[in-house]
């Protein structure tokens, strides 16, 4: 197959490539990243409820000290230090007592529920390919998924892609990128071709060039070691590169903490500290360019309010989330506490805010020409004050 056959197959053609690349995202638009907490955080830890007297009742060894103290009712897990700055300089908010509506125990049918969208069901495009559909076409990198697999968020009619980490795809010389380029998609159908990363990135590299995804992080920044920071240092350097990238995806695992969670060091600890230290190293990889960025946590569920027989919780139903960039009223959280003295079907936190209230907050404030009843049918977002 011609590289030039393969860009048409794509919906590209070579000078849209130099087109795209060679403009930054207008003004008035954001760059929205999304960041799937996978294994249903356990937001009463993460942003503890530290002045509702029902807290003590609930959990004998779960309640940690020495965090961050957000209000007189809410504490940042001790863990999450690095956020710290991005709170206090209101680049940074909390909501909490977020979930789904119709919200389910089972991780498999949540995630789907929310990555479609719909309340209590799926169907096979996502929310944010809904979202993407009202964007111009002809820019390759304007949505990208940065893990292994194009999440069911980013499935759909709109072009995404999906691939692991930009490194994998330098090209080591022409010679090499044509000896393996027939190879690579020899047989490759046409829906591998429209969503996979992994199958574009060759031809869009040879177009645009090495350097942007290459570069060191700016500023000093120093992103943990492992997968996600990895990605999020990938995800800094597509929107610092100016490639027309509209929305960003990646996820971090490990957050099903069933026995021996720990309060202020241990299993969940250690996750939260890898998911603040990646935050606050994007934040200051891009310096100034944060403003251009609108960044939201989101995970399946919460955990149970009581903690159970082996120190652990188990799955819930509200969490608490983060949303962090250009606009957003930092410094605060947002919730409509319902109080953990009647508590949802006597064992989790009860939902106040659907979570597609806050990501339509996001995807509005974001500039994305998209129509709220296009991206989430089933439901009239609820207007919240999370940005100016």
């Amino acid at each position: 197959m011609m590289r030039r056959s393969f860009l048409q197959l794509l919906g590209l053609s070579v000078p849209a490539l130099q087109s795209a690349f060679a403009q930054p995202a207008s003004a008035k638009s954001k760059t929205l990243i999304t960041i799937f907490l996978r294994g249903g955080v356990d937001g009463l830890s993460m942003v503890q409820p530290s002045g509702d007297p029902a807290l003590r009742d609930l959990r004998k060894t779960l309640i940690h000290e020495g965090g961050l103290k957000l209000d007189s009712m809410f504490q940042l897990h001790p863990a999450m230090s690095a956020l710290k700055p991005l709170y206090e300089r209101k680049s940074l908010a909390v909501v909490h007592a977020v979930g789904q509506a119709n919200p389910s125990r089972s991780h498999f049918e949540a995630q789907d529920f929310i990555e479609s969208g719909l309340s209590g069901t799926k169907r096979g495009d996502g929310y944010l390919n809904r979202a993407l559909a009202a964007f111009p076409e002809g820019v390759p990198f304007r949505a990208v998924a940065l893990q292994n697999t194009l999440p069911l968020s980013l499935a759909g009619d709109a072009q995404a892609l999906a691939f692991p980490e930009l490194r994998r795809f330098k090209v080591n010389g022409a010679s090499g990128l044509g000896l393996s380029f027939e190879a690579l998609y020899a047989g490759a159908v046409d829906e591998a071709l429209r969503t996979s990363g992994h199958d574009a990135f060759e031809s869009l590299n040879a177009v645009a060039g090495e350097a942007w995804a290459t570069a060191e992080a700016a500023n000093g920044a120093a992103y943990p070691r492992g997968a996600f920071g990895q990605r999020m240092q990938d995800l800094a350097r597509l929107i610092r590169g100016d490639v027309g990238l509209r929305i960003g995806v990646t996820e971090l695992g490990g957050f099903d903490t069933h026995l021996a969670q720990g309060a202020a060091a241990g299993q969940l600890a250690n996750k939260l500290k890898e998911l603040a230290d990646g935050l606050a190293a994007f934040a200051v990889d891009l310096g100034p360019r944060l403003d251009d960025v609108i960044v939201a946590t989101l995970t399946e569920f919460g955990r149970t309010a009581r903690e159970n027989g082996t120190q652990g919780t188990d799955h819930g139903t509200a969490s608490s989330l983060f949303v962090m960039g250009g606009g957003v009223r930092g410094g605060r959280v947002h919730a409509d506490w319902p109080s953990l003295s009647k508590l949802y079907e006597d064992r989790d936190l009860a939902v106040t805010t659907d979570l597609r209230s806050v990501l339509w907050s996001a995807i509005e404030a974001s500039g994305a020409p998209a129509k709220a009843s296009d991206v989430f049918p089933d439901f009239a977002p609820k207007p919240l004050s999370l940005f100016s």
